[in-house]
């Protein structure tokens, strides 16, 4: 009990029924005070798919795979080891890279095992007067999402700034393995993870 109230009880005696109310009034302006802070207080952060608005990696939250991030190589290496690479620069609070995270999920289900994807936040570049080829600023045109593909070779051979679809990207996959074009063969696998990517990419 606070002491300023022990010693009024002290010097003047309080019903217990005042008292009663009063620690009920105290456990209101408790609980609106808490409730204050956590709606009207201070803002509250809604984000969604449609926003751009900051809620998380957008890998697990919009296409249902943590797995992406971070990603297991970086470009350098990568390059360094031969190996085709799809990267995508891309911020978390972008509704277009929200959107795209799904199309990038969905493209490791078929090339995942062959080529190492490697998906690098816009801000972790660094500004630098000049880059060299095997750094992602070589290649950012300061603008996301942007996806390169690269063959095992080294070289860029798909380079695009927005939404690229499922199928442009599976096109220069194609390229990069020496598949058939899709007219001429089945399409190939790809694995909806969640009802958000499932809608955002339609299977054909």
């Amino acid at each position: 009990m606070p002491c300023w109230l022990t010693a009024t009880l002290r010097h003047r005696p309080i019903p217990h029924g005042v008292l009663h109310r009063l620690g009920q009034m105290m456990g209101l302006a408790c609980a609106a005070l808490v409730l204050w802070l956590g709606l009207g207080g201070q803002p509250a952060t809604l984000a969604g798919l449609t926003d751009d608005r900051y809620d998380g990696n957008i890998f697990a939250l919009y296409a249902g795979n943590g797995s992406l991030v971070p990603p297991n190589v970086s470009l350098q290496q990568s390059l360094r080891y031969g190996k085709p690479a799809l990267v995508v620069i891309y911020v978390d609070d972008s509704s277009d890279c929200k959107k795209f995270a799904s199309v990038i999920s969905q493209l490791q289900s078929p090339y995942g095992r062959v080529a190492n994807f490697i998906p690098i936040m816009a801000d972790a570049i660094p500004v630098k007067a000049t880059y060299e080829p095997d750094e992602p600023g070589y290649y950012f045109k300061d603008a996301v999402p942007q996806t390169l593909v690269f063959n095992a070779a080294g070289e860029l051979v798909f380079n695009e700034v927005g939404m690229a679809s499922y199928e442009a990207i599976d096109d220069a996959m194609r390229e990069v393995f020496d598949l058939l074009p899709r007219s001429e063969s089945e399409e190939l696998r790809r694995r909806p993870i969640n009802e958000v990517n499932s809608e955002l990419v339609p299977e054909q």
